[in-house]
């Protein structure tokens, strides 16, 4: 253990145990209250509109704030990893590789408040842009939901609930979380609320280390031979990200809203050194600028009209920590750009009893400019909406919508959805057909890209040519649902058509002089190294089979006790030959054991959760990864002591069995498990009360 943390960890309880000593409680109420869980919190991702999540006729996966916290969970991908056995993450120097249900990131939508977060670098999104300290509660929604919310959302869709409190005239906050290899989170929040108007403002700042798990890698071209390398298994990064946001309420008809999301981000790599591989020249550097506004107009209790406006921008590039031929220390070159602003109308009504109807319309335009790839273009799409939903018979519930999109470069799109739910008692029973479609990025259309990675040239060419990706979702749910008890079965058949895939071809004498004539900047030395290049292409098909079975117990007071399990058979056929998807994982299982007690004004909370997964499938010349165990423990100590302030430090162990992969990296070694064995954390929170 780092004996750092743990000075700083008794630290850390000896001054809130003597903070309470020293400030006697006169009062008789404690925020640090007996919990259960709510296992019927309400949702909005499945139907579009507010209802409790046992009332929506599309299952959806609800991650809470408090689920969160008590896991000692303070990053995006922390918290779906951790709690989402369907969805696997890949840590690296570009991003993270997100997967759902054996599908990669560009099949999956990610929103933040119901619109989409843009800004990835080679469909590796950069989850470092969500503003943690301001998420309520993560929505997941399993297979095609092109319906409701467009392109992309093939694999299912993640939308993130941002929180704005208004029980207080003033609030602050401070959430400080330290690992080992230098893993820091800080996140403060200054909350505002008077009169119907509020102000949030918050900073976050998050920060890790490189490191290695094996100080080898083979050499390349040989299966016995070794060298020391200093490539990192995980790339450090240091981030920040500044948020404020804006509401006014002036009655209870009408709600506005305005706001803005800056983050930063720069890797933290091992510079070159001609004494050992591995090092790079530079880091990897970006940044995101987000804002919008919007507001509600509620008629009544049952009819509102809602409108958003969306501008967001991303770009990325590289900052030189090496001088080179053609660089100085310190120089910054753009590699690529990302705008897209989108605006959204829709109407929310009660025009039948016992039924809602959404009608909407949706305009967006992305925005791509990328110096390596040679693009700087646009395309837009505009997209009406619909859906109807319909109790009946006493017991069932209907569901019909369907969304006709118009692509400024691929024509015209109808994707429907049509559900059926039966609820005798406390039992429910769901049927799912929906359709969904992926419009090809427009790096996929029209990349022209050259560039050289630690000597070795890679080449990408775009395809004009493309088909917009489709797909057909079949789903068939039994939940039983009560106060104490949830438990659900899905299985589930995604089935994708015209899949875009990268397709490398091999480089002969004739491509190579065509490759050459493309790219004069590529020298002689380079050419000698380059052994294929790339083409986007329309493959045959996809097709990923799976079951989905969740439980979440509400065993006894204090106690609750949840176990997710994913199994997925994902595929994809080529030229009339089927295989593995790309990283795709056969079974899957997150498990969390929960108490927590009070004693007056003091509240205890002990975590045990663990995520268990097989092999990790790769196709070609790649093994595949083995699979793993992970097990975390955290532990929360709530101190109300005085009127005006609440203290929470944590302690706890990330894996605590000190699982790793210790494989020696090759060219044909690809990774799991990127955790660095096992940690130490300590956190704490503090939370500043108005004293009313």
């Amino acid at each position: 253990m780092n004996s750092r943390l743990l000075l700083l960890a008794a630290a850390l309880f000896g001054e809130s145990a003597a903070f309470c000593q020293i400030h006697k409680m006169e009062r008789k109420d404690s925020v640090g209250t007996e919990r259960s869980y709510n296992l019927n919190p309400v949702v909005v991702t499945g139907s579009g509109h507010h209802q409790r999540l046992k009332s929506t006729a599309t299952p959806v996966r609800v991650l809470t704030s408090q689920e969160m916290e008590e896991q000692g969970i303070s990053t995006f991908d922390g918290a779906l990893t951790r709690m989402m056995p369907q969805v696997s993450m890949a840590p690296n120097s570009m991003g993270s590789f997100l997967r759902m249900n054996g599908l990669g990131n560009k099949y999956i939508l990610i929103l933040v408040n119901g619109q989409k977060l843009t800004g990835d670098i080679s469909n590796n999104v950069d989850l470092n842009r969500v503003n943690m300290s301001r998420v309520k509660r993560i929505e997941v929604l399993d297979g095609a939901a092109s319906s409701l919310y467009g392109s992309d959302a093939i694999a299912g869709v993640i939308n993130i609930i941002t929180d704005q409190p208004t029980q207080q005239l003033v609030s602050v906050e401070s959430d400080t979380r330290i690992s080992g290899k230098g893993q820091l989170t800080e996140a403060v929040t200054l909350d505002i609320f008077t009169k119907g108007f509020g102000s949030y403002t918050s900073y976050t700042h998050d920060r890790a280390d490189s490191y290695q798990n094996n100080r080898l890698e083979y050499v390349k071209g040989s299966d016995t031979e070794t060298q020391e390398t200093i490539a990192p298994l995980f790339t450090g990064y240091r981030s920040d990200i500044v948020g404020q946001k804006f509401t006014f309420s002036p009655n209870e008809h009408l709600a506005l809203n305005a706001g803005f999301d800056y983050s930063g981000k720069i890797t933290d790599r091992p510079n070159t050194n001609p004494d050992i591989a591995g090092g790079t020249d530079y880091e990897m550097q970006y940044k995101g600028f987000r804002w919008n506004v919007g507001g509600i107009y509620k008629f009544t209790a049952k009819n509102s009209l809602q409108a958003n406006f969306t501008a967001d921008r991303f770009r990325y590039g590289k900052e030189y920590d090496v001088e080179t031929k053609s660089q100085q220390v310190g120089d910054f070159v753009l590699s690529k750009k990302q705008h897209a602003y989108e605006a959204d109308v829709k109407t929310i009504l009660g025009l039948a009893q016992d039924g809602t109807t959404i009608f909407g319309a949706n305009w967006r335009k992305d925005c791509l400019e990328a110096t390596s790839g040679s693009i700087d273009r646009d395309a837009y799409t505009l997209a009406f909406y619909g859906q109807h939903e319909q109790k009946f018979l006493r017991l069932m519930t209907a569901t019909v919508g369907a969304r006709y999109t118009h692509h400024e470069t691929f024509g015209d799109r109808f994707t429907p959805k049509a559900t059926l739910m039966c609820s005798p008692g406390a039992f429910r029973f769901r049927a799912t057909w929906s359709a969904g479609f992926r419009a090809p990025g427009l790096d996929e259309i029209y990349y022209h890209y050259y560039s050289v990675n630690r000597g070795k040239p890679q080449i990408i060419f775009g395809n004009r040519d493309l088909k917009p990706e489709k797909s057909n979702y079949f789903a068939l749910n039994a939940e039983y649902h009560t106060d104490r008890l949830l438990v659900s079965v899905t299985g589930y058949l995604n089935r994708i058509g015209d899949m875009v895939v990268r397709q490398n071809i091999d480089v002969d004498d004739s491509s190579l002089a065509m490759l050459q004539a493309e790219f004069p900047e590529m020298t002689a030395e380079e050419a000698a190294r380059l052994e294929r290049y790339s083409l986007y292409r329309n493959s045959d098909r996809g097709d990923v089979k799976g079951v989905q079975v969740s439980v979440s117990a509400n065993l006894f007071r204090g106690f609750n006790l949840s176990a997710n399990w994913a199994y997925a058979y994902a595929r994809t056929q080529s030229e009339g030959q089927w295989s593995v998807l790309e990283r795709s994982i056969r079974n899957s299982a997150t498990l969390a054991a929960n108490y927590h007690r009070v004693w007056g004004k003091y509240a205890l909370g002990v975590n045990l959760n663990g995520r268990l997964q097989s092999r990790t499938y790769y196709t070609g010349s790649y093994e595949n990864a083995p699979g793993f165990g992970i097990w975390n423990l955290n532990t929360t100590h709530t101190f109300d002591c005085t009127r005006w302030a609440l203290i929470v430090p944590s302690i706890g162990i990330d894996n605590l069995f000190g699982k790793t992969d210790q494989r020696i990296d090759s060219s044909v070694r690809k990774y799991a498990l990127y955790s660095p064995g096992r940690m130490m954390v300590v956190g704490l929170k503090v939370k500043l009360k108005d004293g009313k």
